[in-house]
């Protein structure tokens, strides 16, 4: 069974021949992903340096920050500065087949993997940026009419995407979107299934439309809009903390309909430097989740920001390995 028949098989609840594996060498990466190149007339980013961090312009004309010693950073002056601009403002050109060449050949070049291309985001993370995180979630309840609008036309833009990564022959598409502190939504679930819950319906159905899975990576507290995300139709949730809902919460609520996509909890279990328990907690998420499909095994890339010696997530990789029926590749 080629990696893409069993990623295949694996989330339509097929019976894949082992838990698909997304594992550093030497075990198993059934994954093959790419992204969207940049824009051919698009002038050089501005980039300057601050005390203590850097700054620079993203396509989307938002300004970010970071920090010395850290790898993201947040946008502290967003390209949306004024409602009045709504109409105005250019998007960028995520429509362009030039754009998504190179991951075409990148998939070409691997067709014995399942081929997962990469969106500039989803409605809320996109809309957040481009209004700065503190102004947008005031923006919500002032002026919802413009929220509305703004999210209608990142829709259209990104339904253009969508039919590029479908051109690109991508089996399915990934976003990020953060929608949870460690204890609750950033937004009411009212307010997520009014107005939120639209853009997700409009976008996974066009997406599925296409015959291209929808996956989606959430940090922290989701579990109230999991069973609405499940009913939408997204095809994968990748979560880093799946504790916070808890495992046999996510068997009961989307087992046969969602597969999870996990490392073992990076808060609540790779942290103890407990071999056994994470050898547990990797047993545990594959009998509870995994069986004929349902779940993905996991690794996080930065354990050291998370104050986890790599050796920790190595006892969690041999453990998918060994319990997922894998071995090293």
């Amino acid at each position: 069974m080629t990696s893409r028949e069993r990623v295949l098989r694996c989330v339509t609840f097929a019976g894949p021949d082992r838990i698909p594996m997304s594992l550093p060498a030497p075990y198993p990466n059934d994954f093959c992903m790419a992204g969207e190149t940049a824009d051919p007339d698009w002038k050089p980013y501005r980039t300057w340096e601050v005390e203590d961090g850097a700054q620079w312009e993203d396509e989307w004309h938002n300004v970010w920050r970071r920090l010395s010693n850290t790898t993201r950073g947040e946008v502290v002056e967003g390209a949306l500065k004024d409602w009045s601009d709504l109409e105005t403002y250019e998007f960028p050109r995520f429509a362009l087949p030039e754009r998504f060449a190179h991951a075409a050949a990148v998939f070409a070049a691997n067709p014995d993997k399942y081929r997962i291309g990469g969106l500039p985001g989803f409605p809320f993370a996109i809309m957040r940026y481009l209004r700065k995180i503190e102004e947008f979630l005031a923006d919500v309840l002032l002026y919802p009419n413009e929220v509305k609008r703004l999210q209608e036309r990142v829709v259209a833009m990104l339904k253009d995407c969508l039919d590029q990564w479908k051109a690109a022959a991508a089996d399915g598409v990934m976003f990020a979107e953060d929608w949870g502190t460690q204890e609750r939504l950033l937004v009411s679930p009212w307010l997520w299934e009014e107005m939120f819950r639209p853009g997700f319906e409009a976008l996974v159905g066009h997406a599925r439309g296409l015959g291209l899975h929808v996956w989606m990576h959430s940090c922290g507290y989701i579990k109230e809009i999991i069973p609405s995300l499940r009913d939408i139709g997204i095809t994968v949730l990748q979560l880093d903390q799946p504790e916070l809902s808890g495992i046999d919460w996510l068997r009961e609520t989307v087992g046969g309909r969602v597969t999870i996509w996990s490392p073992v909890d990076i808060q609540r279990k790779l942290p103890t430097g407990n071999r056994e328990l994470i050898r547990a907690s990797a047993k545990e998420m594959i009998e509870k989740l995994g069986q004929g499909g349902g779940f993905i095994a996991g690794h996080y890339s930065d354990v050291r920001s998370l104050a986890v010696e790599p050796e920790w997530q190595e006892w969690a990789s041999e453990a998918f390995a060994e319990y997922g029926g894998a071995g090293r590749a």
